[in-house]
């Protein structure tokens, strides 16, 4: 099948094109039929001109015939009549790109959903599909990306311009995760964020609005949303009209670029909506034939060179907590951090439940982080798993049967566990704690005074939710005070 070239120009610039007819409509999938000669490209743009105001697009999917086309509807179709005149725009869909999108909240389409002013006219627009760089403009340095939240920092350091992804299920707070490094990123880095909220409902994307018009990171933030009432056709074209926003502000205005995206299992469960729409035959687990292409499609497209980055932080959801699922296995495969939130974690108020054992880095190697930096991560992550292990004991006959040893191991493993909690900004108005961004230097100093010993008399409490060691320092020293005035 070929593609339309990607080097198209606007699409309000195209001809009027050729007009075809509409000779089948099932739900958001159309069938199209078009002059001898004429049959546009797969992924070709196409305006249909119906009566309901402003043309509904679709994008071409499959050829039937020499002279009909199957295309998929990116806007609701309800009301369209067989007999309608279609259009060719010869292009892709494509969207508005360029500092005039920053702050403005768009659909897949490129319109404005804010009710703010329109975009200028003239604005440069590009095409959704595009090609990943070619390798010998790709960066090979793997430098770290600073979050200044812990665990991490400490157990899943991300890489300036590579993928990361946070695996839950629901409800274990991979959307606060989320927003918090919209803040710290726009906040540390200086740098241009773009959100693309797949199969998000109205009012996830109004709070996030909200909120970052409150925290004063929205003029340096675009949004794009494909919402959960769309149709199918929309929500998979939703991450790509977000990362070409993502990739000319890299390619032309050599910025690096922070890409969060929530949530990349809606990407792909629309995708098997729109396969099934177009008749194809299900794969495994009733996943799309075409699953591995979709994701890579998407994927590949991330990637640091010379000079600026797109670095990705992606929220997955985890259906039934299935890690084997094939779609979240696919994901994972293309990750150099996957940051795994565990749900018993948070059910104990541990948060970010960023679980320390499940969570890995491709960066986590002492050549690229330290010795220092790898010595602690794996001496958290072994005192973590051996507490894990005497968890069974514990409930069966208690701590008393443990030895010295394992007791001192516990212990020390449930400070660190509670070490690595820490309150973000953006939760502040519902926990009434302030938000806590930490250095990485001051993580491993705490970790490393957790391991050897020096908060051993100390209460847990003192560690949860706090920031620094010095901030538990303080909070302990100011809990044995409180006898004494007494």
């Amino acid at each position: 099948m070929s593609n339309v070239s990607e080097a198209a120009p606007d699409t309000t610039a195209g001809p009027a094109g050729v007009a075809g007819r509409v000779v089948a409509a099932r739900g958001s999938v159309l069938d199209i039929e078009f002059p001898a000669g004429e049959l546009p490209a797969i992924r070709e743009a196409l305006a249909v001109e119906w009566d309901r105001g402003a043309p509904l697009t679709a994008e071409v999917q499959q050829h039937l015939d020499p002279r009909r086309v199957r295309a998929v509807a990116l806007q609701g179709s309800g009301g369209l009549k067989r007999g309608t005149p279609v259009r060719r725009l010869r292009l892709p869909v494509t969207v508005p790109v360029g500092q005039p999108v920053l702050g403005r909240l768009l659909n897949v389409l490129g319109e404005t959903t804010d009710r703010g002013p329109p975009l200028p006219a003239g604005i440069e627009r590009r095409p959704i599909h595009a090609a990943a760089p070619a390798l010998e403009r790709r960066s090979a340095a793997r430098e770290r990306f600073h979050t200044g939240i812990k665990s991490i920092d400490l157990l899943a350091p991300l890489v300036q311009g590579g993928k990361a992804a946070m695996f839950g299920g629901a409800g274990v707070g991979k959307t606060v995760l989320i927003m918090e490094l919209i803040r710290t990123t726009v906040e540390r880095h200086a740098g241009i964020s773009v959100f693309s909220g797949i199969g998000e409902r109205s009012r996830e994307g109004h709070e996030l609005l909200t909120e970052l018009t409150a925290s004063g990171v929205l003029a340096r933030t675009a949004l794009v949303f494909g919402q959960m009432n769309e149709p199918p056709g929309a929500r998979w074209r939703t991450g790509l009209a977000a990362l070409t926003v993502a990739e000319h502000f890299r390619d032309r205005e050599h910025q690096s670029v922070l890409l969060l995206i929530d949530n990349v299992y809606r990407l792909v469960q629309a995708g098997a909506e729109v396969s099934g729409l177009l008749g194809r035959l299900p794969s495994r687990v009733g996943y799309q034939p075409t699953l591995a292409d979709e994701v890579s499609e998407l994927e590949e497209r991330i990637t640091s060179v010379a000079g600026s980055a797109i670095t990705s932080i992606q929220a997955v959801y985890v259906p039934a907590d299935d890690f084997t699922d094939p779609a979240v296995a696919e994901i994972f495969s293309h990750l150099d951090s996957s940051i795994v939130l565990s749900r018993e974690m948070a059910s104990e108020g541990m948060y970010p439940a960023v679980d320390p054992l499940a969570s890995t880095s491709s960066l986590l190697d002492p050549q690229l982080v330290g010795a220092r930096h790898f010595d602690t991560a794996q001496r958290v992550r072994g005192t973590v798993a051996h507490y894990r292990e005497l968890q069974e004991v514990i409930a069966l006959l208690g701590m008393e049967e443990l030895s010295t040893a394992d007791r001192t191991a516990v212990k020390r493993a449930r400070l660190l566990m509670r070490y690595l909690t820490q309150p973000f900004v953006v939760t502040e108005a519902f926990t009434g704690i302030a938000g806590r961004s930490v250095e990485l230097d001051a993580t491993l100093a705490g970790c490393e005074a957790i391991l050897a010993g020096e908060a051993d008399t100390w209460a847990e409490s003192s560690l949860y939710m706090a920031g620094d060691l010095n901030e538990a320092r303080e909070r302990e020293a100011k809990a044995h005070e409180r006898p004494a005035s007494a």
